[in-house]
């Protein structure tokens, strides 16, 4: 189907089959849609400090985090993961159909006074991620140097299967999992070379399908579903990505007067108590009195718990988990409860 322009597979061969063979070995996702802008010179840091809500200054070369970047009230343009590549140089991983978008947005933001060079290298690299519990052993099988004992949100350049990487210990599965940037000119290569080292051990290709399920469960949010630019990172449950003591940022004032009051709704998450699904823009009402209380963002059946599982936004007094609430799904009320995200406890690796 197309994607942000991009041509992307659902499915390969079965949506929850894939999903299964991620949470139990590893699964193979072409995630080259995903954007890819470095920003680099002597102001780079600074100008990223100003345009994103994390503190940049904490990762050292090689470190990773999440980060959004906010209008001037708050609202989320993107969620971004931020990669340390050098003492002065950064990539910022975007969402496909953000990826113009932001690039444009830091470009009008970076003045006489920012030394640094914007740069959208998204044609000239794939990425493809290896998710699942036998991730490590599969790269390693593939020759993959250096990355035995890569740390969670850590990256660095190696080579695997003799194919020059920039690997990250990223992902949105909530399982083991590694994104691989390889100039395009090698990505068929390493996607081969992959499937065969990994085979034997139970990789498989995944598509979006098993992407959406498996990043559901781990109630990680989907721009455009989740959050926007009507939302903000308190709103969205993701104030840990907002760092008020680093000084100013574009959304600071509108953030920081929301998180000291209050935001007037949250997003949740919730649990139907009846065999259903849960599906975007369905109605959240109180089990009570049916008022409306919002709708629902994402949802879908956990193929691993077998019930419906979804995110939506209901008023603050509603947020607190084990409130009742139920679902309108195509006019009949399912009752739902409220829950402590995430839906799936992620293993250790």
């Amino acid at each position: 189907m197309d994607f942000a322009g991009w041509e992307m597979p659902i499915q390969y061969a079965s949506v929850v089959d894939e999903y299964h063979t991620v949470r139990s070995t590893a699964g193979l996702f072409d995630v080259s849609h995903m954007g890819r802008v470095t920003v680099s010179g002597q102001g780079s840091l600074a100008f990223l400090q100003r345009l994103t809500t994390n503190d940049i200054s904490t990762l050292a070369v090689g470190q990773a985090h999440y980060s959004m970047v906010c209008n001037e009230k708050g609202g989320i343009k993107d969620d971004i993961f931020v990669y340390r590549t050098g003492a002065t140089e950064y990539l910022l991983c975007v969402n496909a159909s953000n990826r113009e978008k932001i690039v444009t947005w830091l470009s009008e933001h970076r003045t006489t006074d920012d030394p640094c060079l914007i740069q959208d290298q998204t044609a000239a690299f794939a990425q493809l991620a290896i998710q699942g519990p036998a991730s490590r052993v599969i790269l390693l099988a593939a020759g993959a140097e250096d990355i035995g004992e890569l740390k969670l949100h850590h990256c660095r350049n190696t080579q695997v299967a003799g194919i020059s990487c920039f690997v990250a210990r990223t992902g949105y599965s909530g399982e083991l999992g590694y994104e691989l940037n390889v100039p395009g000119a090698h990505a068929t290569e390493l996607w081969k070379q992959l499937l065969a080292a990994g085979g034997p051990k139970g990789l498989k290709p995944a598509g979006l399908g098993a992407r959406d399920l498996l990043r559901l469960e781990m109630a990680y949010l989907l721009y455009g579903n989740d959050i926007g630019e009507d939302t903000t990172p308190i709103e969205a449950g993701a104030a840990w990505t907002v760092d008020f003591d680093k000084g100013d940022f574009l959304g600071r004032q509108a953030l920081y007067l929301q998180a000291r009051e209050g935001p007037a709704r949250r997003l949740v998450a919730f649990e139907l108590l009846e065999k259903s699904v849960p599906r975007h823009g369905f109605r959240i009402v109180d089990r009570e009195s049916s008022k409306p209380l919002g709708e629902v963002t994402s949802g879908n059946l956990s193929p691993l718990l077998q019930k419906g599982i979804g995110l939506g936004y209901v008023p603050s007094a509603c947020a607190v988990p084990g409130t009742a609430i139920s679902i309108d799904i195509r006019g009949k009320v399912v009752p739902a409860v409220t829950v402590r995200p995430p839906f799936y406890k992620k293993t250790k690796s």
